[in-house]
């Protein structure tokens, strides 16, 4: 996000930077814009579906600097937090815009209780909700705090250490900054001849990589989130890629 593109903000309902974007995992200024929406009382919603499980560790704060201006933030737990899917968590310090916005109190959802329970329902669109939690919670107790840092370091380090084989290997080339455990790739060749090698390793069963267009450009995408890989895994990937590669 360009803030210098972001003039008047004074019309703006809502500003959606983001930290950890699907395509290349880059990272909004959320600290810049936060500054700017405080001054016209514009909404900031942080989309860190997939980069907010990194703020469990100190090293990768960096990337949720003025995170505490936000009127909202969310989280996906599914993605890099060892939850299956779906499970989102939303943070907000302004509840009483949610209830306002979708709240409803019709006489069969009124109880005794209600002014000190806490309804789901008046802070989303859905009235009736799985008991995503549970998983969550489970997830907490069994990993902690440190066990959920070593995972996300683990998979940090090991799209580091691909990132090092592309740097160092001639006619492949990286295509953005690797800023958590999402590598972005290319063979310095045409689009179609990418788009034609991440087929063919995908057609081994072996490996799945996945693809983005950046700049124009296609490219491929190693995404290391699963807390049983290891060198040998990526190791193995890399060799598939290179073996493909020269084949076509």
């Amino acid at each position: 996000m360009r803030v210098d593109d972001l003039h008047d903000l004074a019309e703006a309902a809502v500003i959606v930077p983001t930290v950890g974007t699907t395509a290349s995992t880059a990272v909004d200024p959320v600290d810049d814009v936060g500054r700017l929406c405080e001054q016209t009382g514009t909404w900031m919603h942080v989309d860190a579906a997939y980069a907010g499980s990194a703020m469990v560790c100190p090293e990768f704060r960096w990337a949720f600097k003025g995170i505490e201006r936000a009127d909202s933030l969310v989280v996906n737990a599914h993605k890099w937090m060892l939850n299956p899917n779906d499970i989102s968590l939303l943070w907000t310090k302004r509840p009483a815009d949610f209830r306002a916005a979708f709240s409803l109190t019709p006489e069969y959802l009124r109880t005794p209780d209600a002014e000190d329970a806490l309804s789901l329902s008046e802070y989303g669109p859905a009235l009736g909700r799985r008991f995503r939690a549970l998983k969550l919670w489970a997830v907490l107790r069994c990993y902690g705090k440190s066990g959920l840092q070593q995972h996300i370091r683990h998979g940090v380090g090991l799209a580091q250490t691909f990132e090092r084989w592309v740097r160092a290997e001639p006619g492949w080339e990286l295509s953005a900054p690797r800023h958590f455990s999402v590598v972005c790739f290319r063979h310095d060749g045409p689009d179609e001849l990418n788009e034609r090698l991440m087929h063919r390793v995908n057609e081994t069963g072996e490996i799945f990589i996945s693809h983005a267009v950046l700049n124009g450009r296609l490219v491929l995408r190693l995404a290391i989130g699963h807390p049983s890989t290891t060198e040998a895994d990526i190791a193995r990937a890399w060799e598939l890629l290179r073996a493909h590669a020269q084949r076509l």
